[in-house]
């Protein structure tokens, strides 16, 4: 038990160490921190530079709100929560497999590393994204995961920050679902990892941002506004039970699963799920209120 807790407390003084030189000191192209901030400056000029809602304002609703989630739950939460557990969760699995004489290598298909560069990190981000692609589904069809899931679509106004609101169990779920099918390519670096990161991190802000662009005939590949709006509407069919448009950086798992649902411009939709009206729309409310036990 000893060496779960020096883990778990491990965890944090070196993500904190590691957040101080992201901030202060580290000029590497992948630095999370700046390229959080470089991102989403560069996105929110597109909105203010191409609104598609020509009537939201620049500083439209929530947009503080959202800046502070967008922050929280990038690095204040990984310092708080998922580094920690994560680290904690992967030693426990690792023992656990161990003790019946197994280890994560006996699942792996085969190594990323053995690819060349281009072909490991598009495997790497594909697995990722469809891994991602039924995460998400589970979120709207599994009543629990979707009291947590709510927070993200409590925004009733698009933008680039919005792509970040979401309460910190949703990582916890990603992250532990992902293990798996990561663990089974196996190999893959840090380098790989920021460039994956980075690439959603851009896909994600604009799918969220005031932008009426579809990409063309890249709308059946990649996310784009025009289709994730819909995601995030308010009213949908009645034969749509769990939503529609899941896809966090590709569109094509929507088009290949049946799932796509784009019947319009939605520019003027109503963005919320109902009953949101009773939704809390402060922080510690948003965060607290899945984890009220009802009566």
């Amino acid at each position: 038990m000893k060496k779960y807790i020096d883990i778990f407390l491990n965890s944090y003084s070196g993500y904190w160490d590691y957040l101080k030189n992201e901030i202060l000191f580290n000029s590497d192209w992948n630095n999370y921190f700046w390229g959080l901030v470089i991102v989403s400056l560069l996105v929110w000029a597109l909105e203010i530079a191409f609104p598609w809602r020509k009537d939201q304002s620049i500083f439209r609703k929530d947009f503080w709100l959202d800046t502070f989630y967008m922050f929280f739950n990038f690095f204040l939460l990984n310092l708080i929560v998922f580094i920690a557990l994560s680290n904690t969760v992967e030693a426990l699995f690792n023992d656990g497999l161990g003790s019946i004489g197994l280890s994560v290598s006996s699942f792996q298909l085969f190594d990323v590393d053995n690819l060349p560069f281009g072909i490991s990190l598009i495997v790497f981000f594909i697995i990722s994204d469809f891994a991602q692609w039924n995460v998400h589904r589970f979120l709207h069809r599994v009543p629990f995961l979707w009291n947590f899931h709510k927070v993200h679509h409590s925004v009733k106004e698009m933008g680039f920050a919005a792509q970040l609101r979401y309460h910190w169990m949703e990582p916890v779920v990603y992250k532990s679902m992902l293990y798996i099918p990561l663990a089974i390519i196996g190999g893959f670096d840090v380098e790989q990892v920021a460039i994956v990161h980075f690439f959603a991190l851009t896909i994600g802000h604009l799918n969220h941002a005031n932008l009426g662009w579809d990409y063309g005939l890249l709308k059946y590949v990649f996310n784009n506004p025009k289709m994730h709006i819909w995601h995030h509407a308010k009213k949908l069919p009645a034969s749509v039970k769990y939503g529609v448009n899941f896809g966090l950086t590709l569109s094509v798992w929507d088009y290949l699963f049946g799932t796509s649902h784009i019947p319009h411009d939605g520019r003027d939709i109503e963005l919320g799920f109902p009953g949101d009206e009773e939704f809390p729309t402060d922080f510690l409310s948003q965060e607290a209120l899945p984890l009220k036990v009802k009566k």
